[in-house]
Parts: structure tokens; sequence; C-alpha cells
């Protein structure tokens, strides 16, 4: 099972449709409408890039000692979050660290494999084999070695306390407790054999992440990073997460069955651990070199899966762009578009193929929708390509179905909301209509967002600074850099190395 640092944290979308449980359930239900089978419709081709796929051999990682044999489970993880993401001087950075706390003693002589995820979620986790996994997105935000070290090393002691098989234990524990409930007659009996069962694991859960924040900070210390990098980044996290255009509601307090314990007694936490071994100030940092090895990595959606821009999403190798109404929130993965309102409607966007011999209203007559209204199939063209629209009722929600032809695949807008009214069909029709093929001039203006790092010039602010990032929205300039840059912990001076985002 794999163990992650921060769930939930990933992207707005993320947090947009984690909150909102009409529309995650509506997006479930467009998920199961959308099924293809047979030979008319084959996998979706959101995705160009080929390595998204399950490599047919072991890839490499970053690891200071020789490889172990891959599981199917690592390359699963590899296609699920994008592939591996490759860059030398990141590559030689994360080695070093985990070269550092090797010696230190973190691993307990295992070997450890650290693998360069290339997906933009803050995200990190491990296997039991002894696989770590980062992501691009949460190097991106850490500001100094100690920090991603502070990451690397709370994985690895999941992999050392042997965290997944005593869960797995645990679960099972839960899991016979919850059948004796299923045979006692007393109801009040029954529930509190379910709530015990359920508080222990979560419980133990918690108890999991506290022993591994320890772990981490005192192999920090022991390595000579800053030991307060752990309580540091883990506020960054919570930073990010809280930006106003992430939507994400801060909680002050844990979940009674949360399996995390909240940031801020996790941040508390880790400074009491780290205050055993010094004042802040101790240790290695080593800000302005990791700041020049970020230079130039990739920031966000992956080319090859196309581009979220606000409200447009674009794909450049597919030569598509579409627009969602204002109030939606887009999500980009490698399958499909998602996107909601934060309400009651939930959209997904993908492509598949299609033969030209088979004409639309074949198409959405061929099996593939649940609850198909019949005579709701209706002709159009958008864009100058040929499309078809279509209703579908599931379990009390409504569905709106429009394809688009483009030669031998079509493009697939799936609406659905369990309180449907004319903003709902506004709101389709206006998404579908704003389909477009793009130029081979707006193709090649299109570039992916980078990290750029740049001095800090006498008189320049946050601000000033903040206003020279581009493909952000205006609102989120100066939220994100100051995030990004960690400001807060770090005052800016002029001769100071700082991140911006940059097309």
């Amino acid at each position: 099972m794999e163990r992650r640092l921060d769930q939930g944290r990933a992207s707005r979308a993320d947090r947009a449709l984690g909150r909102v449980v009409a529309a995650t359930l509506a997006l479930g239900l467009a998920l199961t409408l959308v099924s293809c089978g047979g030979s008319i419709s084959e996998q979706p081709l959101i995705t160009s890039r080929q390595s998204a796929q399950l490599p047919a051999s072991p890839a490499p990682t970053q690891s200071s000692r020789a490889n172990a044999p891959r599981t199917q489970e690592h390359l699963k993880l590899i296609g699920a979050y994008g592939g591996i993401y490759r860059n030398e001087v990141i590559e030689r950075t994360v080695g070093d660290i985990v070269d550092r706390l090797l010696a230190a003693g973190s691993g307990g002589g295992r070997s450890v494999n650290v693998t360069i995820l290339n997906s933009p979620a803050v995200n990190a986790f491990a296997l039991p084999t002894g696989d770590v996994y980062v992501t691009r997105g949460l190097i991106a935000l850490a500001t100094d070695e100690s920090e991603l070290a502070a990451v690397i090393a709370h994985e690895i002691a999941h992999v050392t306390a042997d965290h997944a098989r005593a869960r797995a234990r645990q679960a099972e524990a839960a899991a016979l407790a919850r059948r004796v409930s299923e045979v006692v007659v007393d109801p009040g009996i029954a529930k509190d054999s379910r709530e015990t069962a359920d508080v222990s694991l979560a419980t133990f859960s918690q108890q999991q992440e506290l022993e591994a924040d320890k772990i981490g900070v005192e192999t920090l210390a022991k390595a000579g990073f800053d030991p307060f990098a752990a309580a540091r980044f883990l506020h960054s996290m919570a930073q990010f997460a809280a930006l106003p255009s992430l939507n994400a509601a801060t909680e002050t307090k844990p979940g009674f069955l949360s399996s995390h314990p909240s940031t801020p007694a996790r941040v508390d936490h880790a400074k009491r651990v780290a205050r055993q071994f010094g004042a802040p100030g101790i240790g290695q940092q080593q800000r302005s070199r990791y700041l020049r090895s970020l230079n130039g990595i990739l920031y966000g959606d992956d080319p090859s899966e196309g581009f979220v821009r606000g409200r447009e999403f674009a794909h450049v190798d597919l030569g598509i762009a579409f627009t969602v109404p204002e109030g939606y929130v887009l999500k980009n993965t490698s399958q499909a578009v998602l996107a909601t309102d934060g309400e009651h409607t939930a959209i997904r966007f993908d492509a598949v193929g299609l033969p030209e011999s088979t004409s639309l209203e074949e198409y959405l007559k061929s099996g593939w929708i649940k609850g198909l209204v019949d005579d709701s199939v209706r002709f159009d063209t958008v864009g100058g390509l040929e499309a078809a629209t279509a209703s579908a009722l599931v379990e009390g929600w409504s569905f709106r179905i429009g394809v688009v032809r483009d030669r031998n695949r079509v493009f697939r807008f799936i609406f659905a909301s369990s309180k449907p009214a004319s903003a709902y069909e506004g709101a389709f029709r206006k998404t579908l209509a704003s389909f477009r093929l793009l130029s081979p001039s707006q193709r090649a203006a299109m570039r992916p967002l980078r990290v750029r790092i740049v001095a800090v010039r006498p008189n320049e602010s946050a601000a000033t600074l903040a206003q020279r990032m581009t493909g952000v929205e205006a609102a989120m300039k100066l939220p994100l850099f100051n995030v990004l840059n960690g400001l807060g912990e770090h005052e800016l001076a002029a001769g100071d190395l700082v991140k911006l985002i940059t097309e």
C-alpha cells in the first residue's frame, strides 16, 4: 500500500472535487457512463506522451544503491503519475541527499530507490520494498535541500518502521471487529464495536505519521541537515493548500477518524523533536544551490497532456482547445479533463478513436451510454466540425453528452448534474460551442510553465517580482510567489534567489 505524505493537496481542482460530494458523485457516474467497448471505441487519446503507458521493462530510478527488482505496483504507480521525470541536475541533487541520509543510518541497511514522478501534484509516498516516490510538484515547492531531505527521510522512515505491513495487520484486526459486530443483537453494542475498530485503525495511522516525522527529523540532524526543515515544509504545504485560488478550506483540528494528524499538530511535533538538537539555524539548508538546481524544472501540466490556463484547456499535440464557464474549476489528468462547478455539476472531456465509416448517431447508440434517452440525439456543427448531442438519465442524475468528430476520432463532453436547470443546459451548450481547432501559429505559441530562478534586484519587492510571472491568474500571482519562496520564513533582500513561474 502506498503511503502518502500529504493527501489531497494535489491541485486546485483536486480540492474542489474532493470537498463537493454531489459533484464527485456525478463525476463517478459519468465515469461509469463512459465505458468504451466493442470495436468502435479505443483507449482515450488525451495523453499523447507514450511514456505515460506502463514501461515494457523496468525503468531506472534515482538511487545510491543498486536498483531492486521492479514490482508491478511500482510500474503501475509510474503509469498513474505520468511516468518518470527526467532532469539530470535534479536527479543528482536527489541522489546526493539520499546518500547523506543513508550514511546517517536512514534505511536500516535496506536498499532505497527514489523515483521522481512526472506529476504536478505535491506528494510523496513509499512502498514496503524500499521504493520512495516524490513528485516534481513537491520538488518545485521545496525551497532548500533540507526540506526535500525531510520528505525523503520521512518516507524512508515508513519503510524501516515497517508501517505498511503493520497497517495491514491492524486493518485485518479492525475487519474482524466489524464482523463480530454484525452478529451482535444489541444495536448499541454493535455500534460501539464498529466505532472502536475504526478509532483504533485511525489512531494507529496517526501514530505512524508522527513516528515517521520523529525518525525523519532525527535522521536529518544526524546527516547534518537543518532538523527544523520538516516543520518548515509541512507549514509550506499547508500554505500551498490554503491559497485562495485553490479553494482550500483549512482545518484547525483533525477529523476524529482522520488517517493523518492535522498539519498544525505535525508542525508542533516536528519542532519539538528538532529542538532536541539545538535552536533554529543549525544544520545545512543549501538554499541557493538547491534553487539553482530547480531552474527550468517543469511546473504544472506536462505539455503532452495539455495545458490548463484558468478556465481554458488546450492540447498542442492534438491541436484542440475549449473553455468552461465561469465558476468551473478544471483538472487535467492523463486520461481525461475533469471539471466541477463546486455544487451540483461535473464535466468529463476525453477523446477516443472512431472509424470514419461509423456515424455519430450509431456511436451514441452503440451501448456505451447508460440510460440514453432514445429520441434525444441531435445533430450540430462545432467549429466547422460534425457534432452530435444526446441526453441520459441514470439513478436520478441528468447527463448531457456532446461528441465532435475530427477525422478518425471523436472528442467527448459529458456533463452530469443532480439538479439540472437552465444554467446547466447553458453551461453544456457554451462549453461545447467553445471547442475549437488550434491554428499552427497558436500551437507554436503555446509553452509549458517552468520554474525560473532569478536574483532579486535592489528595490524589488515580492509584489513586483510576482507580477513578472506568466501563465498564472492575476489574483494568484502574489500568494503563489510567497508560498513558492517560503516568504515569512525567509525575508527578501537584494541578491537573493527566488522562484518565478513563466512560460
